[in-house]
């Protein structure tokens, strides 16, 4: 069997390439060809066209939308997401196995219609959820760069220049390139200019991945209006999937053969966004503009036991899937409260990171303290991991949860929702939306802060040791096992 494989997950760093990785190997295992095409942050060769026409079946693991998915039409597909191919490689193999055998058993008619979404008959594609959240996870996939880009610039000007940095004159009228204010003042404006694509993007690219190109200005205008209306990242989300919607509806209206050259250019992007435009500003702006108020309202009061209680949520959030879709929810959810930037929303990202780097540092930790409850991989693992988490990329604690996830992800979300808890009880807030522990001496109320990542830490490793200790369901012996 001949596979072609595209693998892609939101940030593009860590699933992208264990389930790449791991879909290599299974089919090493079975004897069967397979080319894999990384859609990740790193980049990789795309698959050759020579490499597609020769395949039997074509997978898809991804939790965004596969970037230019018409390459494979006409060849059967299977598809999901990143965790089963990271967890189950030899099961999704199988499939595809099935549904080549399944191709050469019943071809389809050559005048039988094919859905949009795959290269098969619509009846193999995925469902309305799965799709939803591809497209909502694409949209966050390409906001990422922003946030850390933009979130680490300002989080610089605050640690050169105070928070009071705000309030410095633009750098167009005053800049002294031999004043630390001056350049602590162009880092924050320039980490604010890349805060305001946040929405747009996050719009555009959920209309790209349900239309492709012609959806992309839709997208942005609508996102752009949500910024005007003030409906936030939650008109961002409403924009971003009317403007896809919208193109898709246009792309089915049948047009004379002389303006269908011209209809991916002009004609859609320009009914579209004139569409978007009318819904966002007349219909549906106003309307989220007001669940935001509220929503704002919401935070600013929060305060004793409910915050604490949305602390270890989110938390508990961060480590249920470790950087996959939960974890994104929670995550979009802490960085769009930066753009309200009132206490409690500073208070909530600093709980969501706190939260996010308790796995990697509880795992390194437990196998530093009893190597033996793990495999010779898991402790390699385990030293690399003090840095991620550190570093706030929770995706270091997949390899432990990968392979043992019933005694492992209980007590990372134990652990994680413990650190979110404490932190948001001891009031720490946090301006930037990444960095770890690199960004500590920017945290307000820093000592606690660090406390409650290190309860997070002892109790998701004391929990994860413990349940090593409950037997082995695998019946391998940790300590040779590789």
């Amino acid at each position: 069997m001949k596979v072609v494989a595209v693998t892609a997950c939101p940030t593009g760093i860590a699933h992208t390439y264990m389930a790449a990785e791991a879909l290599e190997q299974a089919a090493a295992d079975r004897g069967a060809q397979i080319q894999v095409e990384t859609q990740g942050s790193a980049g990789s060769a795309e698959l050759s066209t020579a490499d597609i026409a020769a395949a039997d079946v074509v997978v898809f693991a991804a939790d965004v939308g596969v970037r230019d998915r018409d390459r494979f039409a006409g060849k059967p597909i299977v598809e999901a997401g990143v965790k089963q191919a990271i967890n189950d490689a030899a099961g999704l193999l199988e499939r595809a196995a099935d549904a080549t055998r399944q191709e050469s058993a019943d071809p389809a008619p050559e005048t039988e219609p094919e859905d949009e979404t795959s290269g098969t008959a619509a009846e193999s594609a995925p469902g309305f959820g799965s799709r939803l959240r591809q497209w909502l996870m694409t949209g966050v996939s390409y906001l990422i760069p922003f946030v850390s880009a933009g979130g680490l610039l300002m989080a610089l000007s605050y640690a050169l220049g105070g928070y009071q940095i705000t309030d410095a004159p633009p750098v167009t009228e005053h800049f002294d390139a031999l004043e630390l204010a001056s350049w602590a003042a162009l880092a924050n404006q320039t980490g604010q200019a890349a805060f305001e694509f946040l929405v747009p993007v996050l719009a555009g690219f959920i209309a790209y991945a349900m239309a492709d190109r012609p959806a992309l200005a839709p997208g942005f205008v609508g996102g752009a209006i949500a910024v005007t209306t003030g409906a936030g990242f939650l008109g961002g989300l409403v924009a971003g999937l009317l403007a896809g919607a919208v193109v898709v509806g246009l792309k089915r209206v049948p047009v004379p053969r002389g303006i269908a050259g011209i209809m991916p250019v002009v004609v859609l992007p320009l009914l579209g966004s004139l569409v978007v435009g009318v819904l966002m500003f007349l219909v549906v702006g106003q309307p989220i503009a007001a669940i935001m108020a509220g929503l704002t309202a919401w935070l600013t009061g929060l305060s004793g036991a409910n915050a604490v209680l949305l602390g270890a949520l989110l938390g508990a959030m961060i480590a249920f899937d470790m950087g996959g879709p939960v974890n994104k929810v929670a995550y979009t959810f802490a960085v769009g409260g930066l753009s309200i930037a009132t206490t409690a929303s500073l208070e909530i990202m600093a709980a969501v990171m706190a939260a996010g780097m308790v796995p990697p540092l509880a795992l390194a930790l437990a196998t530093t303290v009893r190597g033996s409850s793990f495999t010779p991989a898991e402790r390699t693992s385990g030293r690399t991991a003090w840095l991620l988490g550190a570093s706030f990329i929770t995706e270091g604690a997949i390899p432990f949860a990968a392979a043992d996830p019933l005694r492992v992800i209980p007590p990372m979300v134990a652990g994680s929702a413990t650190a979110g808890a404490v932190s948001m009880g001891a009031d720490a807030t946090l301006r930037a939306p990444h960095g770890g522990l690199f960004v500590l001496p920017l945290v307000g109320g820093p000592l606690l802060y660090a406390a409650a990542i290190a309860a997070g830490v002892v109790v998701a490793a004391a929990g994860v040791l413990v349940a090593k200790r409950i037997g082995d369901p695998t019946g391998l012996d940790r300590t040779t096992a590789a």
